[in-house]
């Protein structure tokens, strides 16, 4: 499993049951649905075997899959963001009274843009709690910090923010990898397990965690690229052909591949992911008066 990347726990399940031949794995269940004609999959990582197995850590993990949606058509992004709403607020199990949402990347990275891009679409509320015309919305902070090689900050800005503003939750957004490019762009994944900032691009950092942050984190995450190597291997796969040592496809170093129009793409889906963390946050809201607030 590991000669191929994916930061998508239903691939690396996929990935594990094609090595191991086998469909039972200890500790971990997999359930399938729809949700506003989207088909959605819940990976449920709840043993150490699974957890190792998998290389994710315990948590649950929802795959939404936005294939069965037009990008064309005037309504997809309120029905993206709608389907998004649903099961966040599913994770969420509650309102949330006060929340940091986190966007996480590099916004001269296209890439990589969307944690950035799509907290520019989640409303900033805390400044207004003193309004007696705002008082039925959540408390609501926006943080952007950046990354480590323009700023030298990163974790330690997301911890001081949380010690500030002691929010009930995090929501943190990233861009991430996937093993298919037919889920470059097409799915986001849910998880109460956290992240690790910068996963997406091959550059590792610290973890955001309930551990570290002290604070439930919900990390929502957008594959934007696809490991070269693991794209290879794919295709010689499907060719039929014998598959060479992974290592000699990487040589010194790792190459992600995008699409070209990757850039209208990211803000397409940094809107349907801003828009739809900002409705499971704020029930009280249309999307149209979710709209008005962020204008």
């Amino acid at each position: 499993m590991n000669a191929r990347r994916t930061d998508l726990a239903l691939e690396a399940h996929a990935l594990f049951r094609a090595a191991q031949k086998d469909d039972a794995i200890d500790g971990l269940t997999l359930t399938e649905r729809t949700r506003r004609g989207c088909a959605v999959t819940t990976v449920t990582v709840e043993g150490e075997a699974a957890s190792r197995a998998l290389g994710k850590p315990r948590g649950t993990y929802v795959t939404l899959d936005l294939r069965a949606l037009s990008p064309e058509a005037p309504a997809y992004t309120e029905r993206a963001a709608l389907a998004l709403r649903d099961e966040l607020r599913a994770l969420l199990e509650g309102t949330v009274d006060t929340a940091l949402v986190v966007g996480l990347g590099n916004r001269a990275m296209t890439p990589d843009v969307i944690g950035p891009r799509a907290a520019d679409h989640v409303p900033a509320t805390r400044h207004l709690k003193g309004c007696a015309a705002f008082g039925a919305l959540a408390d609501v902070s926006v943080l952007t910090p950046g990354v480590l090689g323009t700023t030298g900050l990163e974790a330690e800005l997301v911890r001081g923010a949380v010690e500030t503003v002691r929010p009930d939750l995090v929501v943190a957004v990233d861009a991430l990898a996937s093993q298919s490019l037919g889920r470059v762009c097409t799915t986001v994944q849910l998880t109460d397990a956290g992240i690790v900032p910068g996963s997406g691009v091959g550059n590792h950092r610290r973890a955001l965690t309930r551990e570290t942050l002290g604070v439930p984190v919900l990390a929502v995450g957008v594959p934007t690229v696809v490991d070269a190597a693991t794209l290879a291997l794919d295709l010689l796969d499907e060719a039929g052909a014998d598959l060479p040592d992974p290592a000699a496809l990487r040589g010194q170093g790792s190459v992600m591949v995008t699409p070209r129009d990757i850039d209208a793409r990211a803000e397409q889906l940094a809107r349907v992911v801003g828009f739809g963390v900002g409705l499971a946050l704020q029930p009280s809201l249309s999307l149209d008066e979710l709209r008005a607030l962020i204008d």
